[in-house]
């Protein structure tokens, strides 16, 4: 079990690295006592309050990235294996709680929001744990160097002791990176590996967190404090910096010698069990391998269906393969600098707010900001990292802009109508800022079904709003809405179908307009962590669906903005919760 990521890439890391990855623990947190003490039948809010104490003191780092008042933030997460199986007997004992209470009858109550998250969450995360993750999940996309960092960006130095809670969590920096190494050799010893085409450009990566401007270092400089920024510095040179070369040595002359040459899952052990459980722990739903593959076959044919009427009307008709590679080569569809990328991403998030309440009547407080990658970061398109719950510390979008002639302005827009408003930043920020209206776990746990399907759906909301602003951009949006289909065929034919990674380009070269370099990262991606790319489409298709369902039982008296608030008032629930609440509001409106 995890808590929902501060992370929402579009490109790489998806992680919920910056959760999963980024903290730490010495003290042991609270668990459920054994059933001869336990006092019978405990209520749903009594159990997810230890839930979350437990939570909080496992996974310190939610208290950073939450801004939570008075909680600490001088530990980073335990991921020693003796912590891990700590953590499963408690959450196996919260699950058999859990079901010997049931499901709450009363659809949209606080307790059935709890229940259903926190059920859903515990089984899900016990479920897949055939996979031991813990002990192979380290790639250019998926390891702790691709979100632990980020939690010294924030972290809070305000005050001397806040000061100190910062150099004791840098301090650990360097248990936590020789523990990952522990893990992985224990993986390898066991037959786990991820793939070594995978993690051949870790070293380089990796090394990339000793360059000066390192977030271990950018703290601080951030402090305006040059004793403090002195002490962070020597922490960074005598213990970072050693430790992240033992990694990066012992990836060059152990890891990948080991590691497996094919990139299916299969080809770890269980690894076809542990499919369909990936699936689940990301989706909240469990279609077969099959039933994703032909869904995606049948998504791609209908966008390509709709590039092809843009391409007869504003194009000339070209072929989608060549205007799709076109597009990111023609001086006429790229930027000509750095800031140029960033001020057509800035202009498009103003015009964006300003149409919010059109659709929306729940927005949230938070505001959210752009920022350029940080360069040992630099991989991906763009990728959200929350606001605070109260509000006061905005979201971050932090996007490319390296490399501007070959970045395409034709994927900017939907990109960062995805990552902000009306996607991550205006879904995430809503359900931080909820208050005691859900129990606050139920504020921080997150599914990639929801979320990411949420933001998805947010691309086409885009559409709803004519914030594309014009042809190009609405291929760039049906490029993106492609490479969500198409990750439903590649996903399952790389993990299910023994495609082969060329294959898999092709497919992906053939049908959107992403850079190739951006398309080999997403590759890349797709093979070191299976599964989660599902998620997308599987969640769009589904709020879409009851969307579309809402429109036709209450025909003028549907208002998308009672469906929006309807589907976001309880934050990220799973997809069948969400089905739930939408059917139970439609028969409320009727009687209304």
């Amino acid at each position: 079990m995890s808590p929902k990521s501060i992370v929402r890439p579009s490109m790489s890391v998806l992680t919920l690295m910056a959760i999963l990855l980024i903290s730490a623990c010495e003290s042991r947190s609270p668990g459920p006592t054994s059933a001869s003490s336990e006092p019978a039948n405990r209520s749903i809010e009594t159990i997810a309050d230890e839930v979350l104490a437990a939570m909080l003191v496992r996974y310190p780092s939610m208290a950073t990235s939450f801004a939570i008042e008075g909680a600490r933030h001088d530990r980073l997460y335990d991921n020693s294996l003796d912590a891990l199986t700590e953590w499963q007997q408690k959450e196996d004992a919260w699950l058999a709680e859990l079901d010997a209470i049931g499901e709450p009858a009363t659809i949209g109550s606080r307790d059935w929001v709890t229940w259903g998250k926190l059920h859903e969450e515990l089984a899900a995360s016990q479920a897949a744990r055939i996979c031991r993750k813990e002990l192979w999940e380290t790639s250019t996309t998926t390891a702790w160097y691709t979100g632990m960092p980020f939690v010294f960006d924030i972290q809070p130095l305000e005050s001397d002791e806040l000061k100190q809670q910062a150099l004791a969590r840098l301090g650990e920096v360097d248990r936590f990176i020789d523990t990952e190494i522990a893990n992985l050799r224990q993986g390898l010893e066991l037959g786990y590996s991820s793939p070594r085409l995978t993690v051949e450009a870790v070293p380089e990566q990796v090394r990339a967190l000793r360059d000066e401007n390192s977030p271990f270092l950018g703290m601080g400089a951030r402090a305006n404090d040059e004793v403090f920024e002195g002490a962070v510095r020597a922490v960074f040179d005598e213990e970072i910096v050693p430790a992240i070369n033992r990694f990066a040595a012992f990836i060059e002359d152990d890891y990948l010698e080991k590691a497996r040459e094919e990139i299916a899952l299969t080809f770890n052990p269980n690894g076809a069990e542990c499919y369909p459980a990936l699936v689940r722990s990301f989706a909240t739903i469990q279609p077969t391998a099959e039933e994703i593959h032909q869904l995606g076959l049948a998504q791609m044919a209908k966008i390509r269906g709709e590039m092809e009427a843009i391409l007869e009307a504003h194009y000339g008709g070209e072929p989608i393969e060549t205007f799709v590679r076109r597009i990111n080569v023609d001086p006429q569809f790229t930027f000509r600098s750095e800031d140029e990328v960033l001020q057509y991403s800035v202009n498009s998030l103003d015009a964006a707010k300003q149409k919010m309440p059109q659709v929306f009547g729940l927005l949230p407080k938070a505001d959210v900001i752009i920022k350029p990658y940080p360069d040992f970061a630099a991989s991906g398109v763009g990728e959200y990292h929350s606001s605070s719950e109260d509000g006061t510390r905005p979201g971050i979008f932090y996007i490319a802009v390296r490399d501007p002639e070959n970045r395409s302005r034709a994927t900017q827009q939907s990109t960062l109508y995805h990552e902000t408003y009306p996607g991550h930043h205006l879904q995430g920020a809503i359900a931080l800022e909820l208050g005691d209206k859900i129990h606050s776990l139920a504020r921080y746990l997150g599914n990639s079904g929801f979320d990411e399907g949420w933001a998805l759906y947010a691309e086409r909301v885009a559409q709803d709003l004519d914030l594309y602003s014009g042809p190009l951009d609405l291929m760039g949006l049906l490029s993106d809405q492609g490479a969500r289909a198409a990750r439903l065929v590649i996903d399952t034919g790389i993990h299910t179908k023994g495609w082969t990674r060329q294959q898999a380009v092709d497919y992906m070269m053939n049908n959107t307009g992403w850079a190739e370099v951006d398309i080999q990262n997403d590759i890349n991606r797709y093979i070191s962590w299976p599964g989660q790319a599902n998620s997308y489409m599987l969640g769009m298709l589904e709020i879409r669906r009851l969307r579309t369902l809402a429109e036709s039982e209450l025909g003028d008296r549907f208002d998308i903005r009672d469906f929006h608030d309807q589907v976001l008032r309880n934050g990220s629930m799973t997809l069948p919760m969400t089905e739930k609440a939408v059917l139970a509001w439609i028969e409320q409106t009727k009687q209304d």
